[in-house]
């Protein structure tokens, strides 16, 4: 990531009981202390004239806590920013990573009347290719965040606070972006959303199993038990290779579960506290989903990659994926340490990563854990603030945990 930080935000030191106030029933905050500001940044004769510069302020006379990588130095690890090119939006290409609840290493501290101010460069994780005018947002839920005092950002109905921007409209000409272009390891570096030398993926969004019974009949559940894994295996041990197998095969199973359940049109408990009371474009949106995931890993070819070696910095983390880089898929502590089937489960982390996948799901981390994922569900399954990505059907841990249905709901 090409960021430059021009005044770091350094924690020296954060106490595990004011971790634990953020997590609990805590109070809430009358308001959001956070105030955000964005500018185009200047930039050199030869630079991308994409950059912006964000400030965040710490309005309050109390201390605030947040995540690390809730915050504008944190870009390529989080789709922090909203972008549209001609009002159509334009692909994050960066990380997308399952973390658990954070530490007290993972928070950043911002004291009473603090400002910070960092420069993005967005061509480093969005994919912007074509001359037009932009519009960028900053958008990302305070989920941990805490003030001094213990009270938690959230808003009066239990939604979490956003530290979000105004939008900012930027025009890029041709010459902007020649001058950006292939020096960086961004978008275009990446690749887009094929798989190279694979001309015989069979196309996803489609169920293509057998279903004698119609449509709206899940059919008969596949048998897994004599179903190779014919997977990728980078940087793993003879051991965790036998790991990843397992947690392939079971996520099978759970992703053939979820789309039979679907298919069939059931609207049961298990239904409405991941994804929300019943609404048809939701329910299909949801199903549809199922159907992309469960075929993604199906993908018996060498297609599926795991990678047990992950970037420093991210070791901590249950796992990462680039969005459009399919379906390439990095374990990293969390992972190993988590059961194989349950909540957070090894099984469960894959559904999540394969979800994020452009072609698959095209899911964000708007919130993680159960208790995010399903009070999402309760106050704002559809959208928040207009963005896709903030419904249930966009939020990776939703399909998580639908899929691994714990504890079991009908």
């Amino acid at each position: 990531m090409k960021s430059l930080l021009l005044s770091a935000v350094i924690g020296s030191s954060l106490l595990a009981t004011a971790i634990a106030a953020s997590t609990s029933a805590a109070p809430i905050a009358k308001s959001n202390p956070l105030r955000v500001g964005m500018v185009a940044a200047t930039a050199p004769a030869t630079g991308f004239l994409g950059a912006v510069e964000v400030t965040i302020t710490n309005t309050s006379n109390k201390t605030a806590r947040v995540p690390k990588w809730q915050l504008p130095n944190a870009s390529g690890e989080s789709e922090l920013f909203r972008i549209t090119r001609d009002g159509q939006p334009v692909e994050y290409v960066g990380k997308m990573v399952k973390r658990g609840v954070p530490k007290a290493k993972d928070f950043a501290i911002l004291r009473p009347g603090q400002t910070i101010r960092t420069v993005v460069d967005l061509s480093i994780d969005y994919a912007i290719s074509q001359p037009g005018q932009y519009s960028v947002t900053m958008a990302k839920p305070l989920q941990w965040a805490s003030l001094s005092d213990g009270s938690s950002l959230k808003t009066p109905r239990g939604d979490f606070m956003l530290l979000q921007s105004a939008p900012l409209n930027l025009w890029l000409n041709a010459s902007d972006l020649n001058n950006a272009a292939l020096s960086t390891t961004g978008g275009a570096a990446r690749g887009g959303s094929t798989v190279p030398g694979n001309p015989t993926l069979p196309p996803l969004g489609r169920d293509t199993s057998a279903n004698p019974n119609g449509a709206g009949d899940p059919g008969p559940l596949r048998d897994r038990s004599g179903f190779g894994v014919n997977a990728t295996y980078l940087n793993c041990s003879a051991d965790r290779q036998a790991l990843a197998r397992t947690a392939i095969k079971e996520a099978r199973t759970y992703t053939e579960v979820a789309k039979g359940y679907l298919n069939a049109g059931t609207v049961g408990t298990r239904y409405t506290w991941w994804f929300g009371t019943f609404l048809t474009a939701r329910y299909n949106s949801a199903k549809q989903n199922f159907v992309n995931i469960d075929a993604a890993m199906d993908l018996n070819a060498g297609q599926v990659s795991i990678n047990c070696l992950c970037d420093p910095g991210f070791e901590d983390s249950y796992a990462y994926v680039y969005p459009n880089d399919p379906y390439k898929i990095y374990v990293c502590n969390a992972f190993w340490a988590a059961p194989m089937l349950g909540t957070d489960s090894k099984a469960g982390t894959l559904i999540h990563e394969m979800s994020h996948f452009t072609i698959v799901a095209d899911t964000d981390d708007w919130v993680y854990g159960q208790t995010g994922a399903h009070n999402l569900a309760l106050s704002n399954p559809n959208q928040t603030s207009g963005n896709p990505s903030a419904s249930v059907v966009g939020n990776a841990d939703n399909h998580e945990y639908f899929g691994e249905n714990t504890p079991n709901r009908n």
